[in-house]
Order: C-alpha cells, then structure tokens, then sequence
C-alpha cells in the first residue's frame, strides 16, 4: 500500500471522510447565511457571509448567538435550519456552502 506524507493511502469514501473531518477541526469554512421573517429582523439584513471555526449547525447557532443575542436566540429556539436542501436541527449536522435560517411559521 502506498504511503503518503500523514499515513497510508486510504480509500476515496474514507479519504473524504477523513478530510471532512480535518476540515472540521483545520481551516475555517466560509458559509453563506440567509435569513428570512423575523430571523432576517434579528440579524438586521437578508443574507451575510460567516466564516465558521466549527462548520456544524452547533458551531453556526453559537456564532448567531454570540453576533445577534436574544432576537436571534428566540427565532432559532423554535425556528429551521435548511442545509442542503434539508431541514435541520441537529447540531451536529455538518454544514457546507450555505444555510437558510427560518423562524417558525404559522398555518401550513
């Protein structure tokens, strides 16, 4: 097996799970956010650009948290988080290029 400069040669899937997992702990990751309804008032605009030290929807709350206080905190609480098309609330969920975040909706 091969050699490279951190271990052996592993893999595609595992190579790309191993550098998702480097990535996690490595460089920040820049993740575009767009807010709607009241989470678009909390943060006083539509969409910014974050770079995140922890690229989880944990890591993207805590910073929300930090940057907009209590209004954010409210709308996230109760509210949803689209990652890749999907609604999110893991904190865990690792996220990517961007996140719509949503306040909760009434009716259907």
């Amino acid at each position: 097996m091969a050699e490279s400069a951190v271990g052996p040669a592993v893999g595609p899937a595992l190579g790309s799970a191993l550098g998702s997992a480097l990535g996690s702990a490595g460089a920040p990751v820049t993740v575009t956010v767009r807010y709607f309804a009241a989470a678009a008032d909390a943060a006083g605009r539509d969409e910014e650009t974050i770079e995140l030290g922890d690229p989880t929807l944990g890591g993207l709350k805590t910073e929300l948290s930090v940057r907009y206080g209590a209004g954010m905190e409210r709308v996230m609480r109760s509210g949803s988080f689209i990652v890749d098309t999907v609604v999110s609330r893991d904190p865990t969920r690792s996220i990517a290029a961007a996140v719509d975040v949503l306040p909760p909706f009434a009716g259907g």
